[in-house]
């Protein structure tokens, strides 16, 4: 409202440049905080997928080839995780922790830590190099996300488990099974995600994303309503979250105030959020007793 450049085309290309990222690796995040764990090391994922690609391409194999082994590298890597985390009772903030880490340095490594320009083909222009089509995979995913989340048995055992993984397990649910999973999907977001910005930048950076765009993802996820506690949160919730922090950074620049108030809204957002659903979760155990 104060700024008349705010609803320009090439302004809310930015905006949507801002936050779609973060708005698909906080679909993964919000799976994956319901059921109780969290994943550090997605931001990493973003970084070292399209390397993934682009070696794979470089070998002789197509393009759209090349997308498809990244993404099964990055599942594979959430499979890992999750084992560890699930199967030797490692908490995951530690796996992921150290995860994030060692794929930083496969990152580095792989690259020789110089960037890469992506190829300029039509399938680029579908993967993020149309100024558009960022947010419209972040909003494709959130809403495929949702469905499943709310409509199919493996959103429902995602909310079982981390509301009540003892109850979940006794009643047949295999918890096991869906942490590892929403594991994967969250890794194989963060490796999507990272694709996609990759060709709307047109280079492939070993330093892109990192924890940065994680904390995004999770700030989103938590300002959409969702508990870190696990058992409730929603993927639209995380969309609008995204899309609040986008808005909130590009006015902030437009307006011309200082960008280091962004991280203290930020930073407060998430506070009151969770103070919030805090409460709320108390009160609801009151009325059931």
């Amino acid at each position: 409202m104060l700024s008349p450049n705010f609803l320009t085309n090439a302004n809310l290309s930015t905006v949507s440049q801002f936050f779609s990222p973060w708005a698909i690796i906080a679909c993964g995040e919000i799976m994956l905080l319901i059921c109780g764990e969290v994943d550090l090391s997605v931001g990493q994922v973003f970084a070292f997928a399209p390397f993934v690609m682009h070696f794979t391409a470089a070998a002789g194999l197509p393009l759209f080839a090349g997308v498809i082994v990244a993404l099964l590298v990055s599942g594979l890597l959430g499979l890992a995780i999750g084992f560890i985390t699930v199967f030797f009772g490692v908490a995951s903030f530690i796996t992921t922790l150290g995860a994030m880490l060692l794929i930083n340095g496969l990152t580095l490594t792989l690259s020789g830590g110089f960037p890469i320009d992506t190829p300029s083909t039509p399938l680029a222009a579908i993967l993020g190099g149309w100024n558009y089509s960022e947010v419209f995979w972040a909003a494709f995913i959130a809403l495929v996300l949702h469905l499943v989340l709310r409509n199919t048995r493996w959103g429902l055992h995602t909310i079982a488990v981390g509301g009540n993984p003892t109850g979940a397990a006794e009643a047949g649910i295999h918890t096991a099974r869906i942490k590892m999973g929403n594991f994967v999907l969250c890794s194989v977001l963060g490796g999507f995600a990272g694709i996609l910005n990759a060709f709307h930048v047109t280079s492939i950076d070993p330093n892109a994303g990192g924890a940065n765009v994680m904390f995004l993802a999770i700030a989103s996820a938590v300002i959409g309503g969702t508990s870190l506690l696990g058992g409730s949160g929603t993927i639209l919730g995380g969309f609008i979250g995204a899309a609040v922090l986008g808005i909130l950074q590009d006015g902030f620049t437009l307006l011309g105030i200082n960008a280091f108030t962004f991280d203290i809204i930020t930073g407060a957002a998430i506070l009151i959020t969770m103070i919030t659903n805090v409460q709320f979760a108390k009160l609801r155990l009151r009325n059931r007793i």
